[in-house]
Formats: C-alpha cells, structure tokens, sequence
C-alpha cells in the first residue's frame, strides 16, 4: 500500500500519516527525514544533497526523487509506505511516477486533507511550543495546565514565527501555487481520495481507515 499524503500546511496530513503508519506497520517517510539521514550517513546522494542545502538551495527535483526511490527500496518498505511532504509539484510527481513505474510500481493513495485556508490560519496561530523542550500545545485543542506555560518543563511557551498569521497566509499562497495542482494530477490517475480535515482528528482516521479498506 503505497499511500500520499496531501494537504495545505497545517491540515494534520503529518499527524495522519504517522497513525495511517502505526495501523499498517509501514514507514512514514518525509523528505527532511530523508535529507538528514543521507547527510549523516554521508551517502553519495546526502553529500549532494548537503551542497545545495548549505548554500541554501533547494535539493533539485531529480536529486530529491532518487533519495525517496532510494529510500522506498528498503525492506522496510516491502509492504508499503506513506510519503508525507512529498511530491510537492507536478515535475516531482512525475519524477516519482516515472522511477515507480521502472521497478513495475505505482502509488495507490493520495489522500486529500481539506481544510478550508481560514481554519488553517486559526489553528495554526493557536499553536504554542515550548523553546526549551521542544513540546507543541495548542489554546484551544491542546492547551496547558497553566496558561503559557509548559506542563512538561515549566518554561514559557512561545508563538513561532512559522505559525503567525501573516507567515501561515504565505506558505497557504506557495501551497495554492505549487502543490494544489497535485490534486487534478492525481484525480486524473483515479488514486485521489478526498476526506473533510475539519471534523475532529479521530473521526479524519477512521475515514481514512475506511478508504484504505481495513
């Protein structure tokens, strides 16, 4: 079961992606993950990786493919995998479509988390993490035993500048530019699965379950 995550920033597709992984004993895999892996181990494509990175570039479509195809070719992922963050534009998706379908592969899923942008930005701008330890609380789903202040460390919790209004309203612009397109891409392939990601996060799972038929 080889599965897509889609969805603006904020829609909880990370969130889904790491349950769909528990329930079906398949590796989440995002491309940060990825890109920090090769760059410690030092592998070939981490060092190239790495330079673009350093110079503070972004890792080419190709390059990016070739260290997902790499990854997806593990044993760990004989029984399936969930891509989450990736592919971000057309090229990357026909990148990947392209590599798959050399080893006799293709994607079954890709999932649609749709929230509408106005819920994104509220969600977001309700976050709150901690600079210490690194815990995320939200003010209304999530929120702490005492107001700002974190139940794990005790420290202050801080409003991250990726999650302000103004920024979350520009990633939502990029996300409508880039990365919706995927959805007609994937329509067209018959393997675009649309779930309501404004109804609670549980109630989002047991539709997704419900897709994946298990």
């Amino acid at each position: 079961m080889k599965i897509i995550m889609l969805g603006a920033p904020g829609a909880g597709k990370g969130t889904q992606a790491k349950q769909i992984a528990d329930k079906y004993n398949i590796p989440h895999i995002s491309t940060g993950d990825i890109f920090r892996a090769n760059m410690k181990a030092g592998t070939e494509l981490g060092k190239k990786a790495k330079g673009y990175i350093d110079h503070g570039l972004l890792v080419p479509d190709e390059l990016t493919v070739d260290l997902v195809i790499d990854r997806v070719a593990e044993n760990d992922c004989l029984n399936g995998y969930v891509l989450d963050g990736f592919p971000r534009t057309i090229p990357q998706a026909e990148c990947l479509d392209q590599a798959l379908s050399l080893k006799g592969e293709k994607i079954d899923y890709a999932i649609n988390i749709e929230v509408p942008d106005e819920d994104i930005v509220n969600r977001m701008s309700g976050r709150r993490a901690c600079p210490s330890c690194g815990a995320t609380y939200h003010i209304v789903h999530i929120p702490t035993k005492v107001e700002g202040v974190c139940n794990r460390c005790g420290s202050k919790l801080v409003l991250r500048d990726d999650d302000k209004p103004e920024t979350v309203k520009r990633r939502l612009d990029v996300y409508h530019k880039q990365t919706k397109p995927l959805i007609d891409y994937y329509e067209n392939k018959k393997v675009l699965m649309v779930v309501d990601g404004t109804q609670d996060m549980e109630r989002v799972f047991n539709t997704i379950v419900k897709i994946l038929g298990a």
